[in-house]
């Protein structure tokens, strides 16, 4: 690896640091743009990955993964075991990326980022030792949030083809998917292609709980919340036997003529 590396992106010295590691890359006290990145990066990852082990404070973490567009990804990293998270409990003096036979501290300045680099074989060997026994007493992360994979195989399998195209339409065109007026959250999104695809809400939200994005109350109280603002409709569909079930439906004459893709944006601004 080059002694030094100076980037305008956090992206680029990953991408070096994932190629040249062999074994095991730890990635110490991240920020939260470093987490975002990692996860950027190593699900575009062309080759081999390494082992990642990623040592943050819980606050960054999880302010990080509230965002459902990188948490599934992530989750995908960590049920391919190729990504793990454990919580620190003291901050380091700076972000590390600690390879087999290097270690670089992460230092921004203005809107560039260098990563100061020794590959000093008993420095990086005592760096090792150190943060390995950090990782071996810290907590592992449990991330709730599904693998975006096992979300579209069973979002075909469970409902159609059709709603995972219009699922990945929309998430290709999202930034962030917080629910918290920055993007929509995940629950919304299902439901908004369920009603497109006009599938019953027992369906979409046993779906959504068997998966585990959220509980069939979460969809039906999302639902709820939708269908007052006037973004969804519902229409009763008897059965044989028990209550008639709600077929879902747009409720809004922008939404119903909108293509897959911007029916976030209309739907943002619907809401907002």
């Amino acid at each position: 690896m080059d002694s030094n590396l100076l980037e305008k992106d956090i992206n680029d010295i990953l991408q070096t640091a994932l190629t040249e590691a062999t074994d095991t890359l730890h990635l110490i006290d991240p920020t939260e743009a470093a987490i975002q990145a990692l996860v950027d990066v190593a699900t575009a990852f062309d080759g081999e990955l390494p082992t990642i082990r990623m040592l943050a404070e819980e606050r960054a973490v999880k302010e990080t993964l509230e965002d459902f567009l990188i948490a599934s990804r992530a989750a995908d990293l960590i049920d391919a075991e190729q990504l793990s998270i454990r919580t620190l409990t003291d901050p380091a003096a700076n972000s590390l990326l600690i390879s087999d036979d290097s270690v670089l501290a992460l230092v921004s300045a203005g809107d560039r980022i260098a990563a100061l680099t020794t590959d000093d074989r008993s420095f990086v060997e005592s760096a090792r030792e150190t943060y390995d026994e950090q990782w071996e007493d810290a907590e592992s992360f449990h991330l709730r949030t599904p693998p975006i994979s096992r979300i579209r195989d069973t979002l075909a399998a469970d409902i159609s083809d059709a709603a995972r195209a219009d699922f990945d339409a929309v998430l290709a065109e999202l930034n962030t998917a917080r629910g918290d007026g920055n993007g929509l959250d995940e629950v919304t999104i299902s439901l908004l292609i369920a009603a497109k695809n006009e599938i019953l809400l027992y369906d979409i939200s046993k779906w959504g709980e068997d998966v585990g994005i959220a509980s069939k109350a979460t969809f039906s109280r999302t639902k709820t919340k939708l269908e007052d603002m006037g973004l969804i409709a519902t229409e009763k569909v008897p059965i044989d036997v028990g209550r008639p079930r709600l077929r879902l439906q747009l409720g809004d004459d922008r939404l119903r003529e909108a293509a897959a893709s911007d029916l976030a944006d209309v739907a943002q601004d619907l809401l907002n």
